[in-house]
Parts: structure tokens; sequence; C-alpha cells
């Protein structure tokens, strides 16, 4: 059983993802036209999981063990 929403709240980024902070986090964010893609509806604000995944996978640090070694 998969619960999957669509549309998160930022309440619902913050419980399903609290490595981005808190909701005052996110609110900083949106502001400065930082983080993760949101939607704004009427005043509800609204981010899709996708986004924020992408988000949260954008600048992946590469490791030693991580690249094939190139000869």
């Amino acid at each position: 059983m998969k619960n999957e929403s669509r549309a998160l709240s930022p309440k619902d980024v913050i419980e399903r993802y609290p490595v981005l902070g808190c909701e005052g986090s996110l609110a900083n964010m949106r502001c400065q036209k930082r983080g993760p893609k949101f939607y704004k509806l009427s005043r509800k604000i609204v981010y899709r999981p996708e986004d924020i995944e992408a988000y949260l996978f954008s600048n992946p640090v590469l490791t030693i063990d991580s690249v094939e070694s190139v000869r």
C-alpha cells in the first residue's frame, strides 16, 4: 500500500523529508527563490514529491569509491 499524495503541504514535506529542516526553512527558501520547486494555489503552497526528490538529489558528491577508475 502506497500512501503517495500528489500534492504535499509544507508540513507534509517536513514530515516526509526532515532533512529539509522546518516549515520556516521552506518558507525562507521560497522567499529567496531557492530550494525545491513549489506551486502556489491561491494562498496555498504545495509541492510534488518528485520535485522534492529532484532537489535533494541534484548535487551528488562523487567519492573515490563511486567513480570508475579512468585508465
